[in-house]
């Protein structure tokens, strides 16, 4: 059996028990992180973009209960990357799925995934190009995108990534400002009038060492150190029945829910930020 076989036929499968596990999961009460969570999101996920919530600036009630920022940001991405060609960086393997790359309007791009190591999931027989390195240098000639997705990165930059990225202790860092040298590079290898869409935790500030959570001032100093021609921000607030679109004076105490530290689920169900900020930047 060829690789591409044998793929297809793993698809078929994976999907037959997606369709056991999604109930499984919404009958053990939908807590996140559960049996199943995994393949909920992703559902809520797709549906989301293909009924295009995010066009129109509203979000129906209850949108992502239990969900992470994802379900926020995946749909906001999709519904502001124009149709048609160009050359896409993801800078931070976000669109690493095959359910993703195979969707409009990221399939008709020339799609290059920059991340720190390599992972378990690796589709070069789409024809995506794959670069292990440092976003705050990275391999790529000056103003060569026409679009870049850094979608919840740029808050591990310059922070321990040993902890679930890579086992390059070079990489345990504790450099708070460090997301800046990453932003300077995606303005250099973006071209000129090309468009950055990156989002970060928001709220109340805070290093949690492996990643941290951005406040206003942060936020401003992304937007010094790019200067964009124009930019838009979008800000959303999770709260016990879900996510809605905010303001940042409403999320200014805003908090993480850190899995890997918790012991226990948090009270509102949050499954990871309960704040999120979505910027467009053109540069």
């Amino acid at each position: 059996m060829s690789y591409r076989s044998f793929y297809r036929l793993a698809k078929i499968v994976k999907a037959w028990l997606e369709t056991l596990w999604y109930p499984v999961f919404c009958l053990n009460g939908k807590k996140p992180y559960r049996f199943g969570y995994g393949y909920y999101k992703k559902r809520e996920i797709l549906r989301s973009i293909d009924g295009g919530l995010f066009h129109d600036g509203r979000l129906e009630k209850g949108y992502g209960f239990r969900i992470d920022e994802r379900i926020v940001e995946y749909p906001w991405f999709f519904s502001r990357l124009p149709s048609g060609p160009g050359k896409l960086l993801d800078a931070g393997s976000i669109l690493n799925y095959d359910y993703l790359a195979d969707k409009e309007p990221v399939a008709s791009k020339k799609l290059f995934i920059s991340t720190l190591a390599p992972e378990a999931t690796c589709l070069w027989y789409k024809g995506i190009s794959y670069v292990f390195e440092d976003l705050r240098e990275t391999c790529y000639r000056t103003d060569f995108f026409d679009y870049i997705a850094s979608i919840s990165t740029i808050e591990h930059v310059g922070l321990d990534n040993t902890m679930l990225y890579t086992q390059d202790s070079s990489k345990r860092e504790n450099i708070s400002d460090g997301y800046l040298a990453a932003v300077a590079e995606y303005h250099r290898i973006l071209k000129p009038e090309g468009r950055l869409y990156l989002s970060v935790p928001y709220g109340k500030s805070a290093n949690h060492d492996w990643f941290q959570v951005f406040d206003q001032r942060m936020v401003g100093r992304i937007l010094e150190t790019f200067a964009p021609r124009s930019h838009t921000e979008c800000y959303f607030k999770y709260e016990s029945g879900g996510w809605q679109p905010s303001g940042p004076e409403a999320l200014a105490d805003a908090t993480f829910y850190d899995i890997h530290k918790a012991k226990q689920l948090a009270p509102d169900f949050a499954a990871a930020a309960r704040g999120l900020v979505c910027l467009e930047l053109e540069k």
